[in-house]
C-alpha cells in the first residue's frame, strides 16, 4: 500500500515508521526542514518550543512500535518518571522532555527507517476523484497514494474543503505565555506538585512549571483572554517582574538557581476541539482519507495530554489496519473509536477550562450541575475517600467518567463551604499593576 502523510510531526513520524515497518511504502510531507545540529526553529509548529508533558502512553507506544526512537529519545536526555497514584501506588508517569528533544529523536531515527521517505514541501490539497481521495498535491505536483493520512496538527487546513468542521469546543477563554529556563549546575529544582510539574491555581489565573530533561524547565502563565492588560506579559520585563512576585516562580527563576534559555514565548489563545472524520457530503468518512492526532482532538496543555492522545489514536488506527479493515474506509471505524475514547477528553477540558475561567472572573463553585474534573480532584484534599478513584483519570488509564462515582463526595465537600486555598502570590488585579509598573520602568530606563 502506498501511504501519503500530511505532516512529519509526532503523529506523522510515528504512524509513518509503523506503517513502513509493516511493509508499506510511506511518504510524509512537512513544510519544515529536518533538524539542524543546532537550535531547531520549526516555524510550522507554533507550540514547538512551548511547554509539553509526555505521559506514559507515549513511551509505551514507542517501546512497542518503534524502540529505536525511544532509545534515541533517552540518549538525548529524556527522563522516565513515576507517580504515586492513589489506589494504584507507583505507576509510570511518562518522561520529562522538551518537545524539541522528543521530535528531534523521532525525526533523526525516521531517516533510518526503510520504506519511509520524508519530503519537505507545502501540501496544496488532496487529489480526489468521484468522492475518493487518491493522493496529495505538493508544491503543485501530484503524489499518488492508496491512503492519505492527515497528521497536519491543529493548524492544518489541507483537507478543510472535504471535512466537517469541529463539532465540539473552540476557544476556551484562556491564553498563555511561557519561557524556558535551565537549572544551574548542581542546583535543585524548585517546588513541585508532582514529579512532572508544579501547578498553582491563583486568584484569577494559573501558573505552571513543567520540568524537562537535564535541568530544563518551562514557566507558564495562563490568563483569561478577556484580560487584555495581561497581554503585556509577552514583554520580558513584565514576565520577569511577575515571576519575582509569585513566590514559587521566584524560587524557580532565582538567578542563583537558573538562567533563561529563550525569550518570552507568546502562546496565544488556547482551544479545545474535537473533529469527526465525516465529509461535508454527509458520508461517515471520506474514502481514502483519515485524520489523526490534533487534527481530531486538541486539548489545552494544562494536563499535558496532547501527545498521549495522538499516540493512542495512532495505535488504534494501526490495529484497525492490521485487523484487515479496508484502508480506503478505515476512517469510519476509527471515527467510532475516537467518539468513544477521544471525544470525552475534549469534552472534559471544555467543561473544566470554561468553568475555571468563570471562577477566575469571580464566580463561585456551581453546585447546580456536575462538578468539573479539576474540582473533583481538588476535593480529595478534604475527603480522602475521593483519592482512590482519581488514579485512572490522572493516569489516563480510564476515561473522565471514572470520576462520576466520587463526584457526589466532592459536591458534599463544596456544599460544606470548603474551597481550595490559593497559593501565596498576587491576585490577577495585582498582576496588572505589576505588569504596568514594569513596563513604565522599562520605558523610563
Amino acid at each position: 500500500m502506498r501511504v501519503a502523510i500530511i505532516g512529519a510531526g509526532p503523529a506523522g513520524l510515528f504512524l509513518g515508521s509503523a506503517l513502513a515497518a509493516r511493509g508499506h511504502d510511506v511518504v510524509a510531507v512537512d513544510r519544515d526542514a529536518r533538524p539542524p545540529s543546532g537550535p531547531w526553529r520549526r516555524p510550522g509548529v507554533m507550540q514547538f518550543h512551548h511547554a509539553h508533558g509526555f505521559r506514559p502512553q507515549v513511551g509505551m507506544a514507542l517501546a512497542r512500535e518503534w524502540p529505536a526512537a525511544l532509545d534515541a529519545w533517552l540518549a538525548l536526555g529524556a527522563e522516565p518518571i513515576t507517580f504515586d497514584v492513589p489506589g494504584l501506588g507507583p505507576v509510570p508517569a511518562g518522561h520529562r522532555s522538551r518537545r524539541d528533544t522528543f521530535e528531534r529523536a523521532l525525526r533523526t531515527t525516521a531517516d533510518e527507517v526503510p520504506g519511509l521517505t520524508i519530503g519537505q514541501g507545502h501540501v496544496d490539497g488532496v487529489l480526489a476523484e468521484e468522492g475518493r481521495v487518491h493522493g496529495l498535491v505538493v508544491d503543485g505536483s501530484p503524489v499518488d497514494a492508496d491512503l492519505v493520512v492527515d497528521a497536519s496538527g491543529r493548524s492544518g487546513r489541507s483537507v478543510d474543503a472535504l471535512r466537517v468542521p469541529p463539532s465540539v469546543g473552540g476557544p476556551c477563554g484562556m491564553a498563555y505565555v511561557d519561557r524556558q529556563y535551565r537549572l544551574r549546575s548542581g542546583a535543585e529544582p524548585g517546588p513541585m506538585s508532582n514529579p512532572l510539574a508544579w501547578q498553582g491555581d491563583h486568584d484569577g489565573y494559573q501558573v505552571l512549571v513543567f520540568l524537562h530533561e537535564r535541568g530544563h524547565f518551562s514557566v507558564v502563565l495562563v490568563r483569561p483572554t478577556a484580560d487584555a492588560a495581561l497581554k503585556d506579559l509577552r514583554h520580558r520585563a513584565a514576565f520577569e517582574a511577575v515571576c519575582r512576585a509569585i513566590p514559587a516562580l521566584a524560587a524557580w527563576t532565582d538567578p542563583e538557581r537558573s538562567s533563561p534559555v529563550t525569550d518570552v514565548l507568546p502562546g496565544g489563545p488556547l482551544r479545545n476541539t474535537y473533529r469527526e472524520q465525516r465529509g461535508l457530503d454527509g458520508r461517515p468518512c471520506i474514502p481514502g482519507l483519515v485524520s489523526v492526532g490534533d487534527a481530531v482532538a486538541t486539548t489545552t496543555p494544562i494536563f499535558g495530554r496532547g501527545v498521549a492522545t495522538t499516540f493512542l489514536q495512532a495505535l488504534q488506527l494501526l490495529a484497525l489496519l492490521d485487523g484487515g479493515t479496508e484502508p480506503a474506509f478505515v476512517g469510519e471505524p476509527f471515527d467510532a473509536w475516537c467518539a468513544e475514547n477521544m471525544r470525552p477528553w475534549v469534552v472534559d477540558h471544555v467543561e473544566m477550562d470554561g468553568d475555571a475561567v468563570r471562577r477566575w472572573e469571580g464566580g463561585d463553585v456551581d453546585l447546580t450541575r456536575r462538578l468539573p474534573s479539576d474540582l473533583v480532584l481538588a476535593a480529595a484534599e478534604r475527603d480522602p475517600g475521593i483519592g482512590p478513584a482519581t488514579g485512572g483519570y490522572i493516569s489516563m488509564l480510564q476515561l473522565p467518567s471514572c470520576l462520576d462515582p466520587v463526584e457526589p463526595l466532592a459536591r458534599a465537600v463544596y456544599a460544606s463551604g470548603w474551597r481550595p486555598a490559593f497559593p501565596p502570590g498576587p491576585t490577577r488585579a495585582d498582576l496588572r499593576d505589576i505588569v504596568a509598573t514594569a513596563l513604565r520602568a522599562g520605558a523610563a530606563g
